[in-house]
């Protein structure tokens, strides 16, 4: 069940953000590192950070970015043997349909990408990366921005840094800043990571630093069906449904996850900061009943500043914050509505 609300501008000329047009040849993908000049906002100066960028679709298209969380990367098309993190939105025939567009996503830089004497990387720094690889590609637009969680951090942050170069920006689960309850949260999981580097086992502080996160990322009726047998006596104690639910994701988090990596990417959610006037670009927030990462009265005060026409879809979901990744089919009907298919 979705719900929608408009803002009282006017309704924005969809004319020039048509992310969709008649299928053109088909190409392979494209993958690719490449090194941009940036100027950070934490460190002095400017540098050259290596990008690593995919492009998947149809020559000649119109060009999608699309962005994901912290843990999110290039590979989001399964593509190659790669399942891609969000092939149930993008690819040949779905929401984001790679026969009529192509598709463009980077992996995200850390401040150690940065160099050293960088303190943090802001989500404007990815933004302007971003457009650096745009650069890089020759292409002075793209149609749309479509990102989730910090990825619509980051899209935020391109639209008000970049507005002549974007036609859409979808924002899901990302608000023009992080919340301090969240706030308070990462700052837990950044210590546990740190304390655990410190006694020489990081893998088991990114294990719990994971656990946590999961329980702010999935809501509160998925918890209980999920958990809801009692808890089993084993090896002299008592062992509760959710630890094995948490512990497999942990596990597979502290597998493929550097220390370095989160605390620096954590910390960017949090350093995260969009005055929403400053996004003039037409956009579609989306968020879920649940989340309790990403409160819809965030969402609620952004829409209401935005500096151009906004409609705000709450999608009512027992996944919470990651209602992105497990409600594909109401998110990709919006995405078919605000990205206007043909």
């Amino acid at each position: 069940m979705t719900f929608h609300a408009e803002s009282r501008l006017a309704s924005p000329d969809l004319s020039a953000c048509v992310a969709f047009m008649p299928a053109r040849v088909e190409q392979g993908p494209r993958y690719g590192e490449a090194l941009v000049t940036l100027s950070p906002r934490h460190a002095q100066g400017a540098r050259e950070v290596r990008v690593r960028w995919s492009l998947h679709g149809a020559a000649g298209t119109a060009l999608v970015i699309v962005q994901g969380g912290i843990s999110a990367d290039r590979y989001v098309v399964a593509a190659g043997g790669n399942p891609g993190w969000w092939s149930d939105i993008v690819g040949d025939g779905r929401a984001i349909d790679t026969r009529h567009c192509r598709v463009l996503a980077i992996d995200w830089i850390s401040s150690a990408d940065l160099g050293g004497d960088a303190l943090a990387v802001g989500s404007e720094d990815q933004a302007d990366a971003i457009a650096a690889v745009l650069d890089l590609l020759g292409e002075a637009r793209a149609s749309a921005y479509v990102g989730a969680s910090y990825g619509a951090m980051v899209g935020l942050a391109f639209a008000a840094r970049h507005p002549q170069r974007l036609g859409r920006l979808v924002a899901i689960a990302g608000a023009h800043r992080a919340h301090p309850l969240s706030v308070a949260i990462r700052n837990i999981q950044r210590e546990v990571v740190r304390f655990a580097r410190a006694h020489g086992d990081t893998a088991s502080g990114l294990d719990l630093a994971r656990r946590l996160a999961m329980t702010t990322y999935r809501g509160e009726r998925e918890f209980a069906e999920r958990c809801a047998d009692a808890p089993q006596l084993v090896d002299g104690r008592y062992h509760f449904a959710e630890e094995g639910w948490l512990g497999a994701a942990g596990a597979r988090f502290a597998q493929r996850f550097s220390a370095e990596r989160f605390l620096a990417l954590s910390e960017s959610i949090d350093l995260h900061a969009v005055a929403p006037q400053d996004v003039r670009v037409p956009t579609t927030l989306i968020g879920f009943s649940s989340d309790r990462v990403v409160p819809l009265a965030d969402l609620c005060e952004l829409q209401l500043n935005l500096g151009a026409a906004a409609q705000l879809h709450v999608i009512d979901t027992r996944y919470g914050h990651d209602g992105f990744l497990k409600e594909p089919a109401q998110v990709g009907a919006l995405l078919r509505e605000a990205l206007v298919e043909h």
